[in-house]
């Protein structure tokens, strides 16, 4: 490996790293696409072991601020995401494809039985 692909290989490790990151990776790589309130949601279910319905308002807003103010950015920066926060849409970018057989390992060692059965696309 050269000096890029070494730099390029440690920050998809350490973006992958984070488990709020691949909750929101394995959401849109099922559907290629999210609005960020069920985004929020779901993030938020996964990391506390809960249902959707189950999820307090002070719980989502604690993850939507989490998601806007460093993991979104983090993913959109590495081109692996794009989203617009007026519209709420969040899609994967064409850096995704890079990163998906790292995630699709990261999934294999997931601890809830329904995020290592997530097809990723």
């Amino acid at each position: 490996m050269n000096e890029t692909t070494d730099s390029r290989m440690e920050a998809a490790c350490s973006l992958l790293a984070k488990s709020k990151r691949r909750y929101v990776l394995y959401q849109l790589a099922q559907d290629e696409s999210a609005h960020i309130e069920d985004l929020v949601t779901q993030v938020a279910a996964w990391e506390h072991d809960e249902s959707v319905d189950r999820i307090t308002g002070e719980t989502r807003q604690r993850t939507y601020v989490s998601l806007v103010h460093n993991h979104l950015p983090r993913l959109a920066d590495y081109d692996i995401i794009d989203y617009d926060l007026r519209s709420g849409d969040i899609v994967l970018a064409e850096g995704f494809d890079d990163i998906k057989p790292l995630l699709e390992q990261f999934k294999q060692t997931e601890e809830e039985p329904e995020l290592r059965e997530r097809p990723l696309l």
